[in-house]
């Protein structure tokens, strides 16, 4: 089998743009079943306080986001036959696995202080094993081609596939462990299945890891390796490598406008599973159905983002993109707020499934879009610096999300408790005011950090121009120095 090199073509094999995807798969798997599920389980199953279980994953996050840029620089700074970021990926899949099913099955008897710890410590775990895997995997995306539109849709495949884990997380749960029965209309009230549920997560979860790591080796022989002069990982080199990727001032504003975006995700993602349940009253079937929406929305964006980057660039698109997942998801709640929508409305669902395709769609641009910026961003600073950082680019601007995911993972708590909603609620006895109260959070509250966002997502100023300009310069500097290292 022969190879082509990043650099002498402008296409990546398909076979090497799926392995990278699906890694991305099975870290949603993992995580989307703690965002989606996580907060359910343990509040509305087990009886756990919405507050304390929202801090629960909030402590997570923030102990995730400190060690992220951390194991960025040591990526980056890795030298090993195996490049710098295989040794992490294969070395992560287990305890990943270990924590996913640990989450779901904690001891029998214990009280809810139990619970409770029991809940941080292993979602805790899950997050920093999961670092492991993520950081170094999308810093191998970003190095898998220098190529403007080609780094675009390797990150449409990472999204895609990001999709795809989520959809088969909700469609098992709600589909295969989780249906309506006559004991619980509400299926993912029923308590008995969650363990086979959290086993079989973990198991898919390892399978698809080990296999993104294995199938992209082949790539390692044509990844850009440390710099010669570049020391091992140290808290020196650690404070220098962030020091450098804070000075590029399009990066910045890339990290502010994420931060607030994540705020909006954290909210709403907190607030989804209760509002779709307990104010629209939709069954675990009628649940099932919105993967339709989620990959009309994902599948169009794989297709269309590639595009819009071509014909205009990735920053109008970024600005868009964001402008619309801010305003438009909403809007059924806001009706049902007015009086418009209701849950006896014949059209509820499919009004429901469209307004949330256009959520996946845009939101699914904004992501394949950031990321790509972000290897655009990687090229500015290895003309600047003469080193690539994508470990800390990619991991600097996760810690800047997840700080923020985990004040809105609290948040969401927060509200569940602020507004007084029921521990172990019944669907359909749940007080109106209680429920136009969450549809308020969920609708209006969540969507003014995300136009926030946009004001700072319009600061970005790599446009195509620019990018060409800088590749050019770096090409130059290498063919300059090749006559020497020949000498």
């Amino acid at each position: 089998m022969t190879h082509t090199a990043p650099g002498e073509a402008e296409r990546l094999p398909l076979r090497t743009k799926l392995a990278f995807g699906i890694g991305s798969a099975a870290e949603s798997i993992a995580l989307y079943s703690v965002s989606a599920f996580g907060l359910l389980f343990y509040n509305q199953v087990l009886g756990v306080p919405a507050h304390l279980a929202g801090l629960a994953i909030s402590a997570s996050l923030f102990l995730d986001a400190l060690s992220d840029p951390i194991v960025g620089s040591w990526s980056d700074r890795t030298r090993s036959k195996l490049g710098r970021r295989h040794p992490y990926m294969y070395a992560a899949p287990i305890p990943i696995a270990l924590s996913v099913y640990a989450i779901f099955n904690p001891p029998v008897g214990m009280d809810q202080t139990g619970l409770l710890i029991w809940f941080a410590v292993s979602v805790i775990m899950l997050r920093q094993a999961m670092t492991f895997f993520h950081t170094p995997h999308l810093a191998l995306g970003a190095e898998l081609s220098t190529h403007y539109i080609e780094r675009s849709k390797v990150m449409a495949y990472n999204s895609f596939f990001a999709w795809a884990g989520a959809a088969f997380t909700t469609t098992l749960a709600l589909r295969i462990f989780f249906p309506s029965t006559p004991e619980f209309p509400r299926g993912v009230l029923n308590p008995e299945p969650w363990s086979v549920f959290a086993m079989s997560l973990a198991i898919a979860t390892l399978l698809i890891l080990f296999a993104s790591a294995w199938f992209t080796r082949d790539r390692i022989p044509f990844l850009p390796p440390p710099a010669k002069d570049e020391t091992g990982f140290s808290p020196a080199a650690f404070i220098k490598d962030v020091g450098r990727a804070l000075t590029n001032i399009n990066y910045v504003w890339l990290l502010v406008a994420y931060f607030f975006l994540a705020l909006m995700l954290g909210l709403r993602e907190s607030l989804r599973m209760y509002t779709n349940t307990f104010y629209w009253g939709l069954n675990s079937e009628q649940l099932s159905l919105f993967i339709i929406g989620s990959f009309l929305g994902y599948a169009a964006a794989f297709v269309i983002a590639p595009r819009l980057h071509g014909r205009t660039d990735k920053r109008r698109t970024i600005i868009v993109a964001c402008l619309i997942y801010a305003l438009v998801p909403p809007i059924p709640l806001v009706l049902g707020l007015m009086g418009v929508l209701g849950p006896g409305d014949p059209f509820l669902l499919p009004i429901l499934i469209a307004f949330a395709g256009i959520g996946y769609l845009t939101v699914s641009i904004l992501q394949i879009s950031v990321m790509s910026a972000l290897a655009d961003i990687a090229d500015e600073n290895e003309l600047k610096h003469g080193v690539r950082q994508e470990g800390v680019l990619y991991s600097t601007r996760a810690l800047a999300a997840k700080l923020d995911q985990a004040i809105g993972a609290a948040l969401g708590g927060f509200v569940i408790t602020a507004i007084q909603f029921p521990i172990k609620a019944t669907p359909g006895e749940v007080a109106p005011t209680v429920l136009n109260k969450l549809a308020f959070a969920d609708g209006v509250l969540a969507a003014i950090p995300g136009l926030i966002a946009v004001g700072f997502y319009a600061q970005y100023r790599i446009n195509r121009a620019k990018f060409d300009e800088t590749r050019a310069a770096l090409n130059a500097r290498k063919a300059a120095a090749a006559p020497a290292l020949a000498e």
